[in-house]
């Protein structure tokens, strides 16, 4: 674990070092995250995202995520799901362009305790099938790994079931297959992420933070300051 901490901050500290090539974007997140379980075994997860464009121009991004769980453990699942992501082109003397990319998924989730903050490993796999103007439609596989932690603003017992909090993540994209015909690098994009929220009760929670998004492109590099707005519902 310590070793993916530290590839996270080298990669994160790597993309840093190229900024005379790096565009600088600020933008809107609205996301909606959902775990349903079924039983004590097997249950339902998605969520759904709508991000904007450049100086919150107009909605560019939307996306549509569900998967099936298995839960090992009370600490530990696996995931397996589909993912519909569409991209709105909106730029000034070029043609409006909508593409489409379908991915499929797999994931495992850990989640334990650090003394008072809840925290959550995140490991996921991606089938990327991505659209493109020409007839040249990419195939190529990425890794992410994800961690969060939450630690709740008031002393609470062992389980978090209400009160505020603040939230810190990270996401590291790793390009494992095709990275040629992404960006030429290993390395996509890394994803930090602070707020603070509220869980008003075990089903419902709300936050709202900053996300700093900085990926690796084919030509540019782009540093992109979100505005995030997330909420979580668990069934």
């Amino acid at each position: 674990m310590k070793k993916l901490f530290l590839l996270t901050l080298l990669s994160f500290l790597s993309l840093y070092q190229l900024s005379a090539q790096t565009v600088q974007q600020n933008s809107g997140w609205l996301a909606f995250f959902n775990s349903t379980k079924f039983n004590n075994k097997w249950g339902l997860a998605l969520d759904i995202q709508v991000r904007s464009a450049d100086n919150w121009d107009y909605v560019r991004n939307t996306l549509f995520r569900p998967g099936i769980t298995y839960y090992i453990n009370n600490k530990s699942n696996v995931t397996a799901g589909y993912l519909l992501a569409t991209t709105y082109n909106r730029v000034d003397g070029a043609p409006k362009t909508n593409l489409n990319e379908h991915r499929i998924w797999e994931q495992y989730i850990l989640t334990h305790k650090i003394s008072s903050i809840f925290a959550t490993h995140r490991f996921r796999l991606e089938q990327r099938f991505i659209e493109t103007t020409s007839s040249d439609d990419i195939f190529s596989q990425r890794f992410r790994y994800f961690f969060r932690f939450i630690q709740p603003l008031e002393k609470q017992a062992e389980n978090f079931s209400k009160g505020a909090f603040v939230a810190l993540q990270n996401e590291l994209f790793l390009n494992i297959q095709n990275k040629d015909k992404i960006n030429g690098s290993i390395f996509d994009q890394n994803r930090a992420y602070l707020a603070v929220g509220y869980r008003f009760s075990k089903k419902f929670d709300a936050e709202a933070g900053y996300l700093n998004q900085a990926q690796k492109g084919a030509k540019n590099n782009v540093m992109n300051n979100v505005i995030q707005l997330a909420l979580y519902t668990r069934f």
